[in-house]
């Protein structure tokens, strides 16, 4: 009898031991459960704001088509990523940043349904200027940024004075770089000199700065 009760004082610490190690075990496993549905749902997250990224870029690139239907069919312009794409022959002669007939007509075209599409959106229009590598030579810019920035501010004004806000549109410069094709022959370079359009949202940095 005093050997049964002498069994039974040795075994309890044991069960004791194995109650506390089970218990840590659980209590671990519940933190590792509980980590993960975190990261599940920080995932579930990340997942529903892309998709919803997405749509929104969709919906926006399907609207730009809309409102640039007829201008699109024609073949006068190109809508890629958002960015509304025009040759510079169109606009321009070779070297100069005197806006031809056709050039007018067309941006005047474009006026209206841009300037719906911005105000329905809240958003700005981008102008920006592009040229090939070749060298400015003489003539009135100093080198392809200015010819670029000129031509720019040429398409700027116009679509001003054809009935677009100065609220709405500014002007960007980015002579030889960012070309769509390698300037490896008259064809890639006659590519690469064009002008476009692209509404971007509005910023803080977009306001102009108040002065007391």
């Amino acid at each position: 009898m005093e050997d049964s009760d002498a069994d039974v004082e040795h075994g309890a610490p044991v069960w004791t031991v194995f109650g506390d190690l089970m218990s840590g075990l659980l209590g671990a496993f519940v933190l590792v459960l509980v980590g993960v549905m975190a990261v599940q749902m920080e995932l579930t997250s990340h997942l529903q704001d892309e998709v919803k990224k997405r749509q929104l870029e969709e919906q926006r690139r399907m609207s730009l088509e809309k409102a640039l239907a007829i201008p699109l069919a024609s073949g006068r312009i190109t809508l890629n990523n958002g960015r509304i794409g025009i040759s510079g022959q169109v606009l321009f002669a070779l070297n100069s940043d005197q806006l031809q007939p056709e050039g007018r007509q067309l941006l005047n075209s474009l006026v209206t349904p841009l300037r719906a599409y911005l105000t329905a959106r809240d958003e700005l229009l981008m102008v920006s200027g592009f040229t090939d590598d070749k060298p400015v030579r003489g003539g009135p810019f100093a080198d392809n940024w200015e010819l670029s920035a000129q031509r720019a501010l040429t398409v700027t004004r116009t679509l001003i004075e054809e009935g677009m806000p100065s609220s709405m549109v500014f002007a960007a410069a980015f002579g030889s770089e960012q070309p769509v094709r390698a300037n490896t022959d008259d064809a890639a370079r006659a590519q690469n000199r064009r002008v476009e359009m692209a509404p971007v949202p509005k910023t803080a940095n977009a306001k102009p700065p108040h002065h007391e």
